[in-house]
């Protein structure tokens, strides 16, 4: 019988297992180790992809311990949050209710509450699926990462980390230890959107939208799917399309159709390509929706 086609909780990898305590150790490790090595935050993720032997490291390094790369704080002009945040302490922050409205939808829809219990911040972006849900507000947010070797720190925008299927701009020797969100204009508003085959399964198709209005025209759009791509992705030629524009229906629905032919969704376990598309249409249009009544309202008071 093949192990990795039944249901089990067997490991089948040797592997040697470390839980540094400081931020020194885990950075010295990966100095020297980081290309056999794979770190453990939440894993959930990580467990499942040793389990069906799709990755077999020498090391794993669990990072729960170091309590520094666990936080939610204003620092000035963003929002630092630390790589091993749980996903469940961004849905329960009220700073991230209040200004990052589309994150905190993201955060909500994402799997079960075990799984938001375990999972982290760090985790969801460092696994690069792409239909992770943190992905598409993140990228609409012009978010950040900050990495962090023995070389010293860099940032890198998020929409540069993501390099392919599981892939992103991390070296080896690094370790992502931040994620930096800017904060936005009072008068944003923003939103976000997913439909999977199950209210706790991964994305057939996600949708986050910023969008910003002066003078009765749209002064900012930004637009992100998440599964309909090799990575999650901006659509910046759907976006050009409501600039300097008044928020009309025509001009919603040629964004929309727009967005569509930007993206590159395959066929797989979860949906078809064609359907893909053409989903892809309606939730950008309900989502860029969303986003224009939450300006009104806040207009109204």
């Amino acid at each position: 019988m093949d192990i990795n086609k039944i249901n089990t909780r067997i490991l089948p990898v040797k592997f040697q297992y470390l839980a540094p305590k400081t931020l020194e150790e885990v950075i010295s490790f990966l100095a020297e180790h980081g290309e056999e090595t794979k770190v453990l935050a939440g894993g959930t993720d990580l467990l499942v992809k040793m389990k069906q032997r799709l990755i077999e490291p020498t090391y794993i390094l669990n990072i729960k311990e170091i309590k520094e790369l666990s936080f939610i704080k204003s620092n000035g002009n963003s929002l630092n949050i630390g790589a091993t945040t749980k996903l469940n302490e961004l849905e329960n922050s009220r700073i991230i209710k209040e200004k990052f409205i589309a994150l905190h939808e993201a955060v909500k829809a994402m799997g079960s509450v075990q799984i938001r219990n375990m999972g982290t911040v760090g985790g969801n972006l460092c696994n690069a699926s792409p239909a992770a849900d943190l992905a598409p507000p993140l990228l609409v947010l012009n978010s950040k990462v900050k990495a962090v070797s023995t070389e010293g720190e860099r940032e890198i925008p998020l929409n540069k980390f993501f390099l392919g299927p599981g892939k992103t701009s991390l070296k080896p020797n690094e370790l992502l230890t931040e994620i930096q969100i800017p904060y936005l204009p009072e008068d944003t508003g923003t939103s976000f959107l997913k439909v999977a085959r199950t209210s706790m399964d991964l994305a057939k198709v996600n949708v986050a939208t910023v969008l910003k209005l002066k003078n009765g025209k749209v002064e900012n759009c930004r637009i992100a799917l998440g599964s309909v791509a090799p990575t999650p992705l901006r659509v910046c030629e759907a976006e050009k399309v409501l600039l300097n524009s008044e928020f009309t229906a025509e001009k919603v629905e040629e964004t929309a159709e727009k967005a569509s032919q930007e993206i590159k969704p395959i066929t797989d376990v979860r949906s078809t390509a064609e359907y893909r598309k053409e989903v892809s249409k309606i939730l950008v249009r309900r989502a860029l929706q969303k986003a224009y009544e939450r300006i009104k309202v806040r207009e109204c008071g």
